[in-house]
């Protein structure tokens, strides 16, 4: 099998300006405790702007492509501030030198006022909204370090990016309760704009044992006793969450609506590079950097353990292309458990991602996905649209036309 990494690795960045400090405290947030691997650190945890402009450069100059992506993510980072993201509008000007520089920015929409939406209309930021779905969905856990919702301010904030004719797309965390219901989530999406749609499935693996001062969250490889959470999402309850979602859209939105899902199996299908790392034969090419510039293999395996280094003594450039990441990155392919190589969906699930890969198989060997009996109910029901579509596209055929086709299907015809 070859080895999709290149000598020099192309890789994205994740940058967290203020950590992971956020005014919300989502029951299920993964991020919420990594401040505990800097409590040692005397200095506020935010992004110097001398940082800022290592970053800015160091991303600019060591990126062979044309256009340059930045991805500002938290905890909630605009709580660093409009003259912080000024600045670095700033510095991608002084090192862009005529390059095509593109920011996205994920929040949870509570704090946005208008001066941010003006702000991220005329600079061109892409703005990932998170949303649960309605407000018994979002409200479940999306709360406030008081326990109130923040359904109501968040819908406050879209309205200001509707307002502003901000583009936006939505994030919906996947959990135990709203999971069960698709139909529902799926349309109020729909209803509030998003037309770019991801769904993220909690699989939360903690520490029982863990004291108030340490970290609950692991590492899926870990060798301590564990259990999920209970906000972690069923793995059939997601494939049926995936089918429902799948049925109204491949009968009604193929090419109106995108759900980043199904865009991987398609591209799965069609032999062409995934979008999302989760759906790749391998990783390590996403990296996250936090505030104080130390630099992880991946948003979710922040641990000790998976640190590459710090861009003040090392470049991102180097960090990314070390022999640690290369091996991490290649770990997602060589480590997965014999019935995972022997799956007829292995080409269209690459078992998913490492950090969800909890549990044994039947014959007892570890490193199975968690989501393992939901993605495979998935496969096997949307199986037959995937096909006609890939198929319309290897006739240079629209494949919306698998909307008619099953209508078609659905009426006997």
């Amino acid at each position: 099998m070859n080895d999709t990494f290149s000598a020099n690795l192309l890789f994205s960045m994740m940058a967290k300006p203020i950590g992971s400090a956020c005014n919300l405290n989502c029951t299920y947030c993964y991020y919420l405790e990594k401040e505990r691997l800097f409590r040692r650190d005397l200095q506020q945890h935010t992004m110097s702007e001398k940082l800022l402009e290592t970053y800015i450069a160091q991303t600019i100059y060591s990126s062979p492509n044309p256009v340059v992506l930045f991805a500002w993510h938290g905890g909630e980072p605009i709580m660093r501030g409009l003259d912080f993201f000024g600045k670095v509008i700033q510095l991608q000007k002084k090192h862009g030198a005529g390059r095509v520089i593109e920011n996205s920015l994920q929040t949870n929409g509570t704090m946005l006022t208008d001066e941010w939406c003006c702000f991220f209309t005329d600079h061109h930021f892409l703005i990932g909204l998170s949303v649960d779905g309605p407000a018994h969905c979002h409200d479940r856990y999306r709360v406030y370090k008081n326990g109130r919702g923040s359904f109501a301010q968040c819908m406050k904030g879209l309205e200001l990016l509707v307002k502003h004719k901000t583009e936006f797309n939505t994030l919906s965390v996947v959990n135990d309760y709203n999971s069960k219901y698709p139909d529902e989530i799926y349309r109020f999406l729909k209803s509030i704009g998003s037309r770019y749609m991801q769904f993220l499935p909690v699989v939360q693996w903690i520490d029982p044992a863990a004291k108030p001062d340490e970290p609950r969250i692991l590492p899926a490889n870990t060798r301590k006793n564990a259990e999920v959470t209970d906000w972690t999402v069923n793995p059939v309850d997601y494939g049926n969450f995936l089918i429902r979602i799948f049925d109204e859209w491949v009968r009604n939105d193929v090419g109106i609506c995108f759900v980043s899902t199904f865009d991987c199996v398609l591209e799965n299908w069609m032999r062409v590079p995934p979008s999302v790392c989760v759906s790749a034969e391998t990783c390590g090419h996403a990296g996250v950097m936090e505030y104080n510039g130390d630099v992880f293999a991946c948003d979710h395996f922040v641990f000790p353990e998976y640190k590459l280094g710090n861009i003040n003594e090392k470049s991102l450039l180097t960090l990314m292309n070390s022999p640690f990441q290369h091996q991490f990155g290649r770990n997602k392919r060589d480590m997965l458990p014999a019935v995972c190589r022997k799956c007829e969906f292995l080409d269209l699930c690459n078992g998913e991602c490492p950090k969800n890969r909890i549990v044994n198989t039947p014959e007892g060997e570890p490193g199975l996905n968690y989501l393992c009996p939901g993605f495979k109910m998935f496969y096997k029901h949307a199986e037959p649209y995937f096909d006609f579509m890939a198929t319309e596209l290897q006739h240079k055929r629209l494949p919306a036309n698998v909307m008619k086709w099953a209508l078609n299907c659905q009426m006997g015809t």
